[in-house]
């Protein structure tokens, strides 16, 4: 059985001049917000927790991380990162890496005012309760309430992601060789640009529409573990019980 490679310079016409181009530069889109991804909820949980911390300098630190790189433009600090940082340092960052990190920063200040609103959207009730189980506060941490705020972390997490995803295309003004880059090469070149942009806007969709599947089945996971939904044998039953009235 024949399959067909999306991805083939045999497809017919412009397809097959510009696909592999943009396969080529989604590849690195996919890298670039991966790593940026990773960065950006390592950081956003780490502030995040600093900034529900009782000492109140841990909160300063965190609350100084959280305005700076909130208030000021991705773009401006990709081109400090990049452009800006050799001057001072002498020290040349991979292109790559250089956007990864900028992504991560700036996508890392806004996922932990999430993280800091889920930990105090967690009711007083379950931590009180975690204090007369005798928990420590790691415990009372681990075991109660980050589970909880797990859950609703995840719904505007997911729409950060997106962002981040879309902003990758930023990487394209210091050469990242990514889908709006290619893009880019291919409408200058000659391609069709209507069919070229076309393609990049269901690349982007399929990706950000990839990742709403993934946060969504984490969130239900997420849900059921922490006895937000119901187990799927009980909603099988509940579904065949409401068909049969």
């Amino acid at each position: 059985m024949m399959t067909l490679n999306p991805c083939s310079g045999d497809l017919p016409g412009v397809f097959g001049e510009t696909m592999p181009f943009l396969c080529q530069g989604a590849a690195v889109t996919l890298q670039s917000a991966a790593g940026g991804a990773a960065l950006a909820i390592v950081i956003a949980l780490v502030v995040g927790l600093m900034a529900s911390s009782p000492l109140r300098t841990v909160r300063g630190v965190a609350r100084v991380y959280m305005e700076f790189f909130r208030g000021t433009s991705v773009l401006v600090q990709l081109f400090w990162l990049f452009y800006a940082m050799p001057i001072l340092t002498g020290y040349q960052l991979d292109k790559v890496f250089a956007g990864v990190l900028a992504l991560g920063l700036n996508l890392g200040a806004y996922g932990s005012e999430v993280v800091r609103g889920a930990l105090q959207a967690v009711p007083p009730s379950q931590r009180e309760a975690a204090i007369a189980l005798n928990f420590s506060p790691l415990q009372r941490m681990r075991y109660v309430i980050l589970p909880q705020a797990f859950v609703e972390m995840i719904p505007p997490m997911n729409n950060l992601l997106i962002e981040l995803l879309k902003a990758t295309s930023l990487l394209s003004v210091i050469t990242v060789a990514d889908l709006a880059y290619e893009g880019r090469l291919l409408v200058n070149s000659g391609s069709d640009q209507l069919i070229v942009f076309a393609l990049m806007l269901v690349i982007y969709f399929l990706f950000s529409y990839a990742i709403t599947l993934v946060m969504r089945f984490v969130e239900r996971r997420a849900a059921r573990m922490v006895g937000r939904g119901k187990p799927r044998r009980r909603r099988r039953a509940t579904a065949a019980v409401e068909a049969a009235r």
